[in-house]
């Protein structure tokens, strides 16, 4: 039917805007991918975002960020522009101690035993962690590991930019979900987890736990 003709052809369309490789995203090096969000950073006013991998970008330490991309740049066989990218990341992280921005930061306590960068820096990670979720602009949850989660588990790594749009990190690209019904899914899903997170001193008392496991 012509009129299903036209409805996938949008489909199909709107898919391959969603979907962006990380070798067509990076082809020039990781630093044109830290620019690019630039602009969806500084309009964004209300920050969710939830790990199980890494440390999020918006809570990473100098040291950290710069231990990520080089791993990244090795790994996709890109140019290594690793200190001007983390640049530009450590400049977009000024947006936490200006306006009226609000980043709710969401981890699996798995991802505090992740030593990324040798223990020194992931021991100066962690201490990072600690001190900026003393900011007024940053709320941090800890979901600690070994709870019976019958319902809701562990999932990918996602970023809420306000209730604009879903940023999801897959291992072969980058997902951007715009559709409110889905907005509202991932919306509904950081709620669930975050009902399972700790906070304050117990949040603190779970990052001390692994500095010390570090030794």
């Amino acid at each position: 039917m012509p009129g299903e003709t036209g409805d996938l052809t949008a489909f199909l369309r709107n898919v391959k805007d969603m979907f962006v490789e990380w070798r067509r995203m990076e082809r020039t090096g990781l630093k044109r991918a830290q620019v690019g969000v630039l602009p969806l950073w500084e309009r964004t006013r209300i920050f969710r975002t939830y790990s199980s991998w890494l440390i999020p970008g918006a809570v990473q330490s100098g040291d950290y960020t710069k231990a990520v991309l080089r791993a990244i740049a090795i790994r996709r066989e890109l140019p290594d522009d690793t200190e001007d990218a983390a640049a530009v990341r450590a400049d977009r992280l000024r947006l936490m101690r200006e306006g009226d921005h609000r980043f709710f930061v969401l981890l699996e306590e798995s991802v505090l035993r992740n030593v990324i960068g040798g223990t020194d820096v992931m021991a100066g990670q962690l201490g990072h962690l600690i001190t900026v979720a003393s900011l007024p602009s940053v709320a941090l949850g800890i979901i600690p590991m070994g709870l019976e989660r019958d319902v809701v588990w562990p999932v990918e790594d996602f970023w809420i930019f306000d209730e604009a749009q879903v940023n999801v990190e897959l291992v072969s690209g980058w997902l951007t979900l715009t559709q409110p019904r889905e907005i509202a899914m991932y919306g509904q899903t950081f709620s669930a987890l975050s009902d399972m997170a700790v906070r304050g001193a117990k949040a603190r008392a779970l990052i001390t736990a692994a500095i010390n496991a570090l030794g």
